[in-house]
Formats: C-alpha cells, sequence, structure tokens
C-alpha cells in the first residue's frame, strides 16, 4: 500500500511536470506502469495572482485550504503544492489544513545539504526572491543564500509569468537565466535553485553555469518517499 498523494496546483506546466515526475519514477520502485494514487485540484491561476500581487499571503492561504480540503476528501493522506512563490502563505495555510504538506524549500534544503552545497542562488519569481522561504529552510543547514539583482529579478519575474507558465520557452530567455546564474557563481554561488517550477522546462543542466537544484523534481521525489513510508 502506499500513500495517496494530493497536489494543490500553482501553473499548469509546473502541475504537470510535478505529476509527471511523480508518475515517471515511481515504476522503478513500485514497479511497471504503477505508482501512488494522485489527486490533483487545480483552481485557475488567476484566482491565485489576485492575492500574490496585493503581498495578501492570508488570503492565499485561504484559496489552499479549499484545494486541500478538496484532495484530502478525495483520500490524499498530504499535500504538496508545486509552486515556491504560494509557500509565503503557508504560516497561514498549515494550522488550518486537515492534511500535512510537504514545504518545497525544504525538500531542496535538504537536498543542497546532502550534496554538500554552501551558497545557493535563487532563480525565481520576484515574489520568492524577495521572501524569507528559501532563507528560512536554508538557516536549520547553515546554508546561505545570494538573489539576482533588482533589475534582474524584474526580468526573470517577467519571463515567468509572460513565458514560461503559457508553455513558451524562447531560447534567448534560456541564454538570459544562464546570465543571471553566472552572476550568481560570480558572487559564490556553488548551486542554483530551480525556484520557479516552471524553470526546470527552460534551464538546461548541462549547459548551465552551476550545478542545478531542481525544485519541482525534488518536491515530487520527496512526495513519493512519503507515499511509500509505511
Amino acid at each position: 500500500m502506499t500513500r495517496h498523494i494530493g497536489i494543490v496546483a500553482g501553473s499548469a506546466e509546473g502541475a504537470a511536470l510535478c505529476y509527471r515526475t511523480i508518475c515517471l519514477e515511481a515504476p522503478a520502485v513500485l514497479g511497471e506502469h504503477n505508482h501512488p494514487e494522485i489527486t490533483m485540484n487545480s483552481v485557475p491561476l488567476a484566482e491565485h495572482m489576485r492575492y500574490v500581487r496585493a503581498d495578501d499571503w492570508e488570503g492565499l492561504a485561504g484559496v489552499l485550504l479549499e484545494s486541500a480540503r478538496k484532495v484530502a476528501q478525495a483520500g490524499a493522506a498530504f499535500a504538496i503544492c508545486p509552486d515556491n512563490t504560494y509557500h509565503q502563505a503557508f504560516p497561514h495555510l498549515l494550522p488550518r489544513s486537515p492534511i500535512p504538506w510537504i514545504h518545497i524549500a525544504s525538500a531542496v534544503a535538504e537536498e543542497a545539504h546532502r550534496k554538500g552545497f554552501a551558497r545557493l542562488g535563487i532563480l525565481g519569481t520576484k515574489y520568492l526572491v524577495e521572501s524569507p522561504v528559501y532563507p528560512g529552510a536554508l538557516k536549520e543547514f547553515g546554508i546561505e543564500r545570494e538573489i539576482p539583482d533588482a533589475d534582474d529579478r524584474e526580468r526573470v519575474n517577467d519571463i515567468i509569468f509572460r513565458e514560461l507558465v503559457n508553455g513558451l520557452f524562447p531560447e534567448a530567455s534560456r541564454l538570459y537565466l544562464n546570465e543571471v546564474t553566472e552572476k550568481l557563481k560570480g558572487r559564490g554561488c556553488d548551486a542554483v535553485v530551480l525556484g520557479c517550477t516552471e524553470i526546470p522546462l527552460i534551464v538546461r543542466p548541462d549547459d548551465t553555469p552551476l550545478p542545478t537544484l531542481d525544485s519541482t523534481r525534488l518536491l515530487a521525489r520527496a512526495a513519493l518517499r512519503r507515499a511509500l513510508r509505511r
């Protein structure tokens, strides 16, 4: 028996990558064509962004809570959210949730610690990189973090919301993300967090100036491990 996984979706691209990762990696453990039961609730991104843009994380928590209730009613034993930015709502969400959650930044921090990284560059929305989501998770392991400068934060944010969440992956944007990563490397980072769950769809680890920590797939793998836990 495996535990039922609940996915509370952010963007379609990030949620689909997370779901697909669980389904593709589970057979190595569970056997051919096998994976834990998964229920996903997908509220329109527009409904989430209304609260994100207003810096209203308690309001966003209310929307995520309704999704948590739905996946719990469907039988999910725990939930994940493949959207780094939304984790700013977790302090308001977790005390009210009917089921526990896996925190995406915790999954990344654990992997960074396992690999011995000391300073991480964070790529993601401006709402994420300017937030306490990653500093809080990394502090437990004594890992430092750097974020892009203000101009780069704005341009990366535009790439995410105008292109990536819409399934657009221009080569010029991929190369620009590499340039931002090169700057983070110059500031002493030894790895970069792909902290927007769509960024792994455009960044190529074999052509990136730093080793990558793929938050989407690391969250999916953490969920798979928990689902397998007796």
